[in-house]
């Protein structure tokens, strides 16, 4: 048994989860590290952290259970991203920024070295960004790793849910850098396709981007936002929305408002948990295993 192979028995066996594969075609020119070595990730989204309510009373204690949970993991992820909504909205500054001071504290507690930001709109809308900044960074960037290009979007501090002029041209710009066949990821808070625009699940400009990254075969987007896993493709792009760590959402239009999921005492954080993201070793492929915030 080869060693990803062994890698994905143990996490399995440890916690059930379940896989989807998001298939790609291979491709050419990939550097040899990546195709020898092979890497996965770990995304965990919408921690909301601040919230309280009944949708979920044990709000204080589920991002930890969550990290212990990560910190757990036979191998541990070369890098972890939390897709946006790391705190929970509100009107006072200053507790934005305490919210974020707290956050950021606790997720110093995962072991992994790396561990990347997205803004959602909980922590950008409100003033456009600054407080996420000035605790996590840009609200966009790009990296590479191990021959896959990773681009992250911002499409939450413009309170129109839009990504803007300035930002399209600059993913146009970083896209056409990349060789025809390069290996990209993107990762974003909201989906950049219409996947419920009467309960904000959209971006407003996002099918211009969807029309750039469609210039290259290889493409692959990750979100958050919908506190659901849900997958979708446009052309040839996958798009996989995680889970919430604070409370799940309804399925798209299920019902008349987009309101949380009960809490159900007698099954403690059903429908919450984080991704494992692979890249399979000599293929151009991402298998996600699900798995929960806690063992039941």
């Amino acid at each position: 048994m080869d060693s990803i192979a062994r890698r994905k028995f143990l996490r399995l066996s440890a916690y059930g989860g379940l896989v989807f594969s998001s298939g790609l075609p291979r491709a050419r020119g990939q550097d040899a590290h990546s195709a020898e070595d092979g890497f996965y990730f770990v995304q965990l989204s919408d921690t909301h952290w601040g919230y309280q309510g009944e949708a979920n009373p044990d709000a204080g204690v589920t991002l930890p259970k969550a990290i212990a949970a990560v910190n757990a993991l036979a191998v541990q992820p070369d890098f972890v991203v939390f897709t946006g909504d790391l705190t929970h909205t509100t009107d006072d500054p200053r507790e934005r920024r305490r919210r974020m001071a707290q956050f950021r504290e606790m997720v110093a507690g995962l072991q992994v070295k790396t561990v990347r930001f997205l803004a959602g709109e909980h922590d950008a809308a409100l003033d456009q960004g600054r407080a996420f900044r000035e605790f996590f960074g840009a609200s966009r960037y790009t990296f590479d790793h191990k021959g896959v290009h990773f681009i992250a979007l911002d499409n939450v501090s413009d309170p129109a849910a839009r990504l803007g002029d300035e930002q399209l041209a600059w993913l146009a710009a970083d896209i056409q850098e990349q060789p025809m066949d390069a290996r990209i990821v993107v990762l974003a808070h909201r989906p950049l396709f219409d996947l419920y625009p009467q309960w904000d699940w959209a971006t407003r400009d996002g099918a211009r981007a969807v029309e750039i990254l469609l210039a290259r075969p290889n493409v692959t987007v990750f979100y958050g936002h919908i506190h659901q896993e849900h997958h979708h493709t446009t052309g040839h792009i996958a798009h996989h929305s995680a889970r919430s760590l604070i409370f799940p959402l309804p399925a798209p239009g299920s019902q008349a408002r987009r309101t949380p999921l009960p809490w159900d005492g007698a099954h403690p954080y059903a429908g919450l948990g984080f991704r494992e993201v692979e890249a399979r070793r000599a293929e151009a492929a991402y298998a996600l295993v699900e798995f929960p915030v806690a063992k039941a």
